[in-house]
């Protein structure tokens, strides 16, 4: 028993000297040696975010569209601020100290807290950062960070490539992803929107230690950032600048699409801007100036977001095929023109092409009455009720009322207008083909996007499918076109009856209302719109596709307020088509461009 005990005492000796030990370790590092202290104020651990470099995009050829140049943003962590020079930092960071004091209580701020590190400023230049990074260690709390920021070589094509600001407030809280920070970037427009996930990249993080004055002195832990993905677009960057050049001055669009992929040649949106305006410090101030002070609206994306544009005669392609398609008329109908709607002096259009070539209103008002009035009921109420309904189901199968699934945010409808909404404007039973013959025409209630008609140009070049139009072929070094634009679509239109409308589509270019449109040695099938402006000048509107067999490039192009279609949006087209088939113009068409270059139609009563 007393061997127990006596090795029991034993045991809690060697627990006491150890414990007295471990005590008087302690008490010697922190209160009566100041060597460890001073370690501890000389060294922190920190942690930075590493931003990943945001996705180059390139055109069809491998042209740089969007590159990226380094830039510095200064962070500040408010908890860590010790006692600064405060007017020696504003001196250096170039504010005043009312702005410094705004600052610091942003960071303090939701979402900002004051413990962890948020912009201060952002977005310096190498040279400017170069100036002050010398110095800027001796602020505590206050720390540079690299990143990149877009640049363009070129400075066009801004509507679809779109822009990236900081990421705003509201976006953070619908943010689901988990990904996004207050100070982020993110894509808002254009294809830095539709490919935002492509394009971020993944951030990373680096743990490192760092002395009293700021300086980083050894790492601990790095995360490497995956920068994001590179995209090769299906832009042609000389034709998207040549139509850019071309509709200087004026307002509308042109969009060009390849017929056999549906991949976008160039989408032009008149008046454009700059897309270098919306990078780094002066965004705001951009912004502010293009919203405000320009009545030409030049951030509206024109090809995609004016939906409501009326097509004019362009849609008596449709109506053609619609009704060839139906049975109602052969390709070798012909009617009187007998001026029962406004109509211009032409040949007798003894056949669908003849009407074509010379874009005859009366033979398109009989045409449609024929749709419409189809099933023979002697109450025309009813009779027009049914026709509108077919007539609809065919039409949308072109893409026409309907949101086009393409990779361009913003995208609209368009209106075909059905039963349901003549319905609601006129009421029921209240309406018939003689209350909405104008849309025979393509006048009346019908309401289309460029990118619609563009895409009806490439329907019409392949006799009946289209490839959704898109923006980019190729995600990655490896990566493939998205599954959906790869996918055709076919009209409800058997292909035979493309034959006569095409032909008819050639006349025009040669011997009809666009002549205007002719290229020596090409052939060009086209069709001119002259869409009614009740006040001032009509709209001039012109799709074409080119060379009529095997064609490489659908084109639709809309000048607003100018007149004609044959007037200008058929030159416009054919120097668009000569310039992307033979990458340079004729004499032929070095005048015609001359022409082009040295009118303006900025104005609604502009006269030529």
């Amino acid at each position: 028993m007393n061997s127990y005990k006596n090795r029991m005492f034993v045991l809690l000796a060697i627990f006491m000297v150890i414990g007295l030990t471990f005590v008087f370790r302690l008490l010697f590092i922190q209160v009566l040696s100041d060597k460890w202290l001073l370690h501890a104020e000389e060294i922190s651990i920190s942690r930075k975010v590493e931003h990943p470099n945001r996705g180059l995009i390139f055109d069809r050829n491998g042209e740089l569209l969007v590159s990226a140049i380094p830039v510095y943003d200064i962070y500040v962590t408010p908890k860590m601020i010790g006692q600064i020079d405060t007017a020696s930092l504003c001196d250096l960071l170039g504010i005043s100290r009312v702005l410094f004091d705004k600052k610091i209580e942003v960071a303090r701020s939701w979402p900002n807290v004051s413990y962890k590190a948020s912009r201060f400023i952002k977005g310096l230049s190498p040279n400017d950062f170069a100036d002050i990074s010398v110095r800027l260690g001796q602020f505590s709390g206050f720390e540079a960070h690299k990143r990149t920021e877009r640049d363009y070589p070129r400075k066009v094509a801004a509507h679809a490539l779109g822009y990236v600001r900081e990421i705003s407030k509201p976006q953070l809280e619908k943010d689901t992803s988990e990904y996004y920070r207050p100070g982020d970037f993110i894509g808002v427009s254009g294809i830095e929107q539709s490919y935002e996930n492509e394009l971020r990249g993944i951030r990373g993080s680096k743990k490192f230690l760092r002395d009293f004055i700021g300086n980083e002195k050894s790492s601990l832990e790095l995360k490497t950032a995956t920068p994001g993905n590179n995209l090769i677009s299906t832009i042609d960057i000389n034709l998207q600048e040549y139509g850019e050049k071309l509709m200087y001055n004026k307002l509308g669009s042109i969009v060009a699409i390849e017929p056999e992929s549906g991949e976008i040649l160039a989408i032009v949106s008149a008046p454009t801007y700059d897309p270098s305006l919306f990078v780094g410090r002066k965004f705001a101030q951009s912004w502010k100036d293009l919203t405000r002070n320009d009545s030409l609206k030049p951030l509206i994306n024109r090809p995609i977001y004016n939906d409501q544009y009326r097509p004019g005669s362009i849609f008596k392609l449709v109506q053609a095929l619609v009704a060839l398609e139906m049975g109602v008329i052969t390709p070798q109908t012909g009617f009187i023109c007998n001026r029962v709607i406004g109509c211009h002096n032409h040949a007798y259009p003894f056949s669908v092409a003849a009407a074509i070539q010379h874009s005859c209103n009366p033979y398109f008002y009989f045409v449609y009455r024929r749709i419409i009035q189809r099933n023979g009921s002697s109450n025309v109420f009813r009779a027009s009720r049914s026709g509108l309904t077919n007539w609809v189901g065919l039409v949308k199968t072109f893409g026409l009322g309907k949101r086009l699934q393409t990779d361009i945010p913003g995208v609209k409808t368009g209106r075909i207008p059905d039963t349901t909404f003549y319905d609601k404007w006129y009421g029921q039973n209240r309406w018939a083909f003689s209350t909405i013959y104008s849309n025979s025409i393509g006048e009346g209630e019908i309401g289309v996007a460029p990118i619609q008609m563009a895409n009806l140009a490439a329907i019409i070049a392949n006799r009946g499918w289209y490839y959704m139009p898109h923006l980019i072929k190729k995600v990655g070094e490896t990566g493939n076109k998205k599954r959906e634009f790869l996918t055709r679509h076919y009209t409800a239109v058997s292909a035979q009856h493309f034959d006569p409308i095409i032909h008819g589509m050639e006349l025009v270019v040669q011997a009809g209302t666009g002549r205007s449109a002719q290229v020596d040695s090409i052939s060009i099938c086209g069709k001119t719109g002259t869409v009614q402006n009740d006040n001032f000048n009509d709209h001039s509107v012109f799709i074409a596709f080119a060379p009529k067999d095997k064609p490489k490039i659908a084109i639709a192009v809309y000048v607003e307020y100018g007149t004609w279609g044959g007037t200008w949006a058929a030159p416009i087209a054919s120097l668009m088509i000569e310039k992307y088939l033979r990458n340079s113009l004729s004499a032929r068409g070095k005048v015609k461009e001359k022409r082009v270059l040295d009118t303006p139609i900025l104005t609604k009563d502009a006269s030529f």
